[in-house]
């Protein structure tokens, strides 16, 4: 029994464990500058999130449109609807710009020497709680986006307006709104099934790549121990206590699944493989503890959303675990 102690004991000390304290992190004066810079950011997201959740489509009428070619004014009603939705279409692009920069500002705070990842983390809480708000943020906007399929409809009938335009020689105001450039940018944004992961794992990825001297592993080291600094704070009642609001434990959830699903596109081998630093079956164990219709959706986004789940050097249990 002593001996099963020791290494459970030994097996919790191999992923770093404090408390992160979401709720009332508050930046010291080293994190106050980039810590601002997040902020400002970051105050715009519960708008996007309200916009896109209100966010109806112009369905009826496109369809009207396509199935009464001839009638000027349905042609009419169609593109007077669809104009002012891909206007708020290009806001939601254009914040994921601005989402980018931050997190690149992020990680150059919470990766460079000579503190560790973990060492960073614990001491600038606040900057490591806006790291969490980012990805709590990426998670909510990418669901609400799965669920609308109007959004890629609504752009493909603003792009096949504008070519058929383009070729009789027409220039529509939006254009000085929306170029063709920008259409194009959106285009692809919005071709992902989750595009503001993509365009946080494109800017870890840009980090990485661009920070030739930092190791890989100060960053993935980075979202590894935000992922078992999550985990632990779930499943240990003494810091579960800590938090004051049920919508907290959700936070956590949403933010440890949201750095899984990161690490995973991030990393070369993933966050599946025998190697990896985060303890899978404990995270995914964690969110089968809870009510399964408020983490259905978090275990999807690992089923569906992760880079490396079917490869070959998955094990089997936690396939298993996520069937």
């Amino acid at each position: 029994m002593g001996n099963l102690l020791k290494v459970l004991t030994r097996e919790i000390e191999n992923y770093p464990h404090f408390f992160l304290d979401f709720e009332n992190a508050q930046p010291t004066d080293g994190e106050r500058e980039v810590w601002n810079q997040i902020s400002a950011v970051l105050q715009d997201s519960e708008s996007m999130l309200a916009d896109l959740q209100a966010y109806k489509g112009a369905g009826q009428e496109i369809r009207d449109a396509i199935q009464n070619p001839n009638d000027i004014q349905l042609q009419e009603k169609a593109w007077n609807s669809v104009c002012p939705l891909v206007v708020r279409l290009k806001r939601f692009y254009e914040f994921s710009l601005r989402l980018e920069k931050a997190l690149q500002s992020l990680l150059e705070s919470l990766t460079c020497p000579p503190y560790t990842p973990t060492q960073h983390l614990e001491r600038e809480q606040a900057l490591a709680k806006e790291f969490a708000e980012i990805l709590h943020f990426t998670l909510r906007f990418d669901e609400l986006k799965m669920r609308n399929p109007a959004i890629q409809n609504d752009f493909s009938y603003y792009r096949r307006t504008i070519s058929r335009n383009r070729i009789n020689n027409m220039h529509l105001d939006i254009e000085n709104e929306v170029n063709n450039e920008m259409a194009n940018r959106m285009s692809l944004f919005y071709a992902e099934a989750t595009p503001m992961l993509k365009t946080l794992s494109n800017a870890t990825t840009h980090f990485v790549s661009e920070n030739k001297t930092l190791p890989i592993e100060n960053t993935t080291d980075c979202l590894s121990t935000m992922a078992s600094v999550c985990k632990v704070m779930l499943e240990t009642p003494e810091y579960r206590s800590r938090f004051t609001s049920e919508e907290t434990l959700m936070f956590c959830m949403r933010v440890m699944v949201g750095v899984i699903i990161l690490y995973d596109h991030v990393h070369p081998v993933g966050a599946f493989s025998k190697t990896s630093k985060i303890d899978m079956k404990g995270c995914i164990k964690v969110l089968k503890e809870q009510p399964p219709d408020t983490v259905e959706g978090l275990l999807n986004a690992l089923r569906f959303t992760t880079k490396h789940l079917n490869d070959e050097s998955t094990s089997k249990q936690i396939r298993a675990m996520l069937q």
